[in-house]
């Protein structure tokens, strides 16, 4: 049986993916999942999407805004482009989307099911179902807006969906994992992420099942104009039911309403370890090993962020703003977006998965120990406030072609640099 894995606020965000932050994501979250299917397997990606924390973390790494709305439609975006020419070497699918592509999963589940041998149709239902008892059976006050299927060659699958709140302005993902899932309308849901607001009707959960089989038997009993009789009898304010049963208390991650990244939403002792790891790695020993040239102290901090969205263990997932001073973020938060240290990331990564598709796995078995580097020295490191990272940052932006919504960044005592294409 599939369990829930949490809760988190999302607060809903407008705007759109600028192209060329959009473009690297694509290529920095397709590398990242070959990267863990080589590593771990198809069934492990698709476990990690399943898991609120993660997910969001990933696209807090991808350059995104780390606590919004706006990370599950780029993210599932980025890897709908990203996977698509890799579909066939990884046996992995990406459909749906936002608005007018989320109704349009069935027919490619159908047709990606001919193509490469599973039962499309019976996934279009599984689509169908799972967004029905988000829409329907689970009355929470959110509209379902976005409906992303990722399917394996072998039948496997999760759904990562999101709907909106807009008079609250509060975004609710839900995570659906096919492993173990032996009901739709029986606590199916991996993972339901968002504040509880007021009384919830879920009618998928398993206390529900009595009131379900119930239901059934009063519309064929009684048809529908006897039902809505009594439930008008039941509104009524003389005939106030006892306060119903609280939904299971799960762990709960609230993402702020503020935009800006302080020292509260990142564990310090983490963020430590990622920098201490990285002076240690040091770009003249990491560079000869990955045999990438250019690979600065800068970018090899970038990667120890990227080795534990990699390889860590989903405890590590509680603080996604810490995995946003990897790449930094589009809105400058908490910082610009570092361009030259973003695609030297991509080619290292890159350089790793395509030497380990040969069986040569030295590189991308670097990065893991770089990953455990850091768990075994933040027990110890110290390292600059998250204050002091985030000013450091913004001062050196435009030597690491910091670029954010708002344009390039300025050199110090400098004018503004013209606008030019990315290298």
């Amino acid at each position: 049986m599939a369990s829930r894995a949490g809760y988190a606020d999302l607060p809903l965000h407008g705007g759109r993916v600028p192209q060329w932050l959009a473009d690297r994501m694509t290529r920095l979250g397709a590398v990242m999942a070959e990267a863990i299917v080589i590593h771990y397997g198809r069934d492990e990606l698709l476990r990690r999407l399943a898991h609120p924390f993660w997910f969001q973390s990933f696209g807090a790494v991808m350059g995104m805004d780390w606590h919004s709305s706006g990370v599950t439609t780029s993210v599932i975006g980025a890897l709908k482009r990203g996977l698509e020419p890799l579909g066939g070497e990884l046996g992995l699918h990406v459909c749906g989307g936002r608005g007018k592509h989320s109704r349009k999963t069935p027919d490619e589940l159908t047709a990606i099911g001919e193509r490469v041998g599973f039962d499309g149709a019976a996934l279009a239902r599984a689509s169908r179902l799972v967004a029905k008892v988000d829409s329907a059976a689970v009355q929470d006050g959110y509209d379902l807006y976005l409906h992303g299927f990722i399917v394996a060659d072998d039948g496997h699958w999760v759904v990562v969906q999101q709907g909106m709140n807009g008079d609250a302005r509060q975004a609710r993902r839900y995570h659906w994992l096919s492993e173990g899932l032996t009901s739709f309308v029986d606590a199916p849901h991996a993972a339901i992420e968002g504040e509880a607001e007021g009384e919830i009707v879920n009618l998928a959960d398993h206390r529900a099942e009595a009131s379900r089989a119930r239901q059934v038997e009063l519309l064929a009993e009684h048809g529908p104009d006897a039902i809505a009789a009594e439930f008008a009898r039941l509104d009524a304010p003389a005939a106030v039911a006892s306060k119903a049963p609280e939904q299971l208390v799960l762990p709960h991650l609230v993402m702020p309403a503020h935009h800006d990244v302080r020292a509260e939403d990142v564990v310090p002792r983490r963020l430590a370890g990622a920098l201490a790891a990285a002076a240690a790695a040091g770009p003249r020993d990491f560079e000869h090993l990955l045999e990438v040239p250019g690979v600065g102290a800068r970018t090899v901090r970038a990667l120890a962020l990227v080795a534990e969205v990699l390889h860590g263990a989903p405890c590590r997932f509680s603080d996604p703003a810490r995995h946003s001073f990897a790449h930094g973020g589009k809105d400058r938060h908490p910082f610009p977006v570092p361009i030259r240290v973003y695609d030297q990331t991509i080619a290292v990564l890159k350089s790793a998965v395509a030497k380990a598709r040969l069986g040569r796995d030295e590189e991308l078995a670097a990065l893991k120990r770089l990953d455990a580097q850091a768990r075994l020295l933040e027990r110890s490191a110290k390292g600059p406030s998250v204050e002091a990272l985030i000013a450091d940052e913004r001062r050196d932006s435009h030597a690491y072609g910091g670029r954010s919504v708002f344009g390039w960044e300025r050199a110090e005592s400098q004018a503004a640099p013209s606008a030019q294409a990315d290298a």
